[in-house]
């Protein structure tokens, strides 16, 4: 088992910033990737960046050249730095990861208000 809580939504203006922050616990030793998700009201839950052991990253088109996701999987720990925030970033943001199935977090909450 695996528990991932994440930090750091909240309520920002559009143009703003908000840094998401997640540490992974329990049986981590067969984690190799982590990363973010979203799902906002009425829409089925997706991808927003990924980050693997080796440092690579992906990010859906949507975020590209305004979110950025480090951290260090050794240590179980994955961030999302967040710039340039839209109205349409508004949902919950999930930490998730995937050993023997997927596993998520709580999710925090990310409003951007225009």
């Amino acid at each position: 088992q695996v528990q991932l809580v994440e930090s750091g939504g909240g309520l920002v203006q559009a143009g703003g910033s908000l840094r998401l922050s997640c540490a992974a616990s329990g049986s981590t030793f067969s984690i190799n990737r982590m990363g973010w998700f979203r799902q906002a009201p009425g829409n089925e839950r997706e991808l927003v960046a990924t980050i693997r052991t080796s440092g690579s990253t992906n990010y859906a088109d949507s975020v590209k050249g305004r979110f950025t996701i480090s951290g260090d999987i050794a240590k179980n720990t994955v961030y999302l730095q967040m710039n340039n925030l839209k109205p349409e970033d508004t949902a919950v943001y999930y930490c998730w990861t995937f050993v023997d199935r997927n596993y998520w977090g709580q999710g925090t909450q990310v409003t951007v208000s225009s």
